[in-house]
């Protein structure tokens, strides 16, 4: 009988698979990095229990062209500033990926927002325009001209914060604690430019990051690096605490509902 693919793999085969994950090489990114402070009460509003605030208000949205082996992908970000009681990093509200391998594993393994959106890097000389757009709305867009060179940082250490979580089969809470993920980046950077522009903000009703206005332009960045990361499950939460932030995950909150009519087959 010929192999049934969708049988159990043999042992020896889900080796392999793990060691060829274990070799990748670096694999680098090109793309823009742009960060402001925004309102502290709206930064606040977005932030689910346990995580709270940190001292500065600060919003960040990345947009990059990553070099995957075999087929090029586009990924971005935006994010908050927060804190996990002593450990600060950031909270990402929306994760534009241009290709469905990248969405899975990060929301299946990580519980990272990620939703399938279209993801632009350009650059024609000196000038550079960045964007992320869903359902045809460009609702973050980056745009400017490079300043100049900035010094190479030291490699860093960064930590993003995820739930991740399942939705009640019974269409109703979840069907086990949700858990708070600690995502670790040890990042490298092997070109960085400072970039003179501005941050546009468009209105969506799917990704609300107008709600996050530009108060202050820290700064923008064009530049090349890499990184590798690390989760762990730092606690389990409050799924009464979480439930009114689960639709930050959905185009649509009812989604969450989806499932067959009862007493369909």
């Amino acid at each position: 009988m010929a192999r049934v693919r969708y049988g159990a793999r043999t042992e020896a085969e889900s080796a392999a698979a793990r060691a060829a994950a274990a070799k990748l090489p670096d694999i680098w990114s090109t793309g823009v990095v742009a960060l402001w402070e925004t309102d502290p009460d709206a930064v606040a509003a977005v932030l689910p229990p346990p995580l709270k605030p940190t001292g500065r208000p600060l919003v960040r949205v990345t947009v990059s062209k990553v070099d995957l082996p075999g087929y090029p992908l586009g990924a971005g970000s935006v994010s908050v500033a927060a804190a996990h009681g002593a450990t600060e990093g950031w909270y990402p509200l929306v994760m534009p990926m241009t290709h469905e391998r990248a969405l899975i594993g990060g929301r299946e393994v990580f519980g990272e927002p990620k939703k399938l959106g279209e993801v632009v890097v350009e650059r024609d000389g000196l000038v550079v325009g960045a964007r992320l757009a869903r359902h045809g709305i460009a609702f973050v867009e980056v745009r400017g001209a490079v300043s100049g060179p900035l010094p190479l940082p030291d490699p860093v250490e960064r930590t993003d914060f995820y739930f991740k979580f399942l939705p009640g089969v019974e269409g109703a809470g979840f069907d086990a604690d949700p858990v708070l993920v600690h995502c670790v980046r040890h990042e490298k950077v092997r070109k960085l430019e400072q970039v003179t522009g501005d941050v546009v903000l468009r209105e969506s009703m799917y990704d609300p990051v107008a709600d996050l206005p530009v108060r202050r332009l820290v700064g923008i960045t064009f530049g090349e690096k890499t990184s590798d990361q690390r989760g762990r499950v730092a606690e389990r939460v409050s799924a009464e605490a979480l439930l009114p932030y689960v639709h930050q995950r959905y185009d649509d909150p009812a989604q969450i509902l989806d499932g067959p009519p009862e007493g369909s087959a």
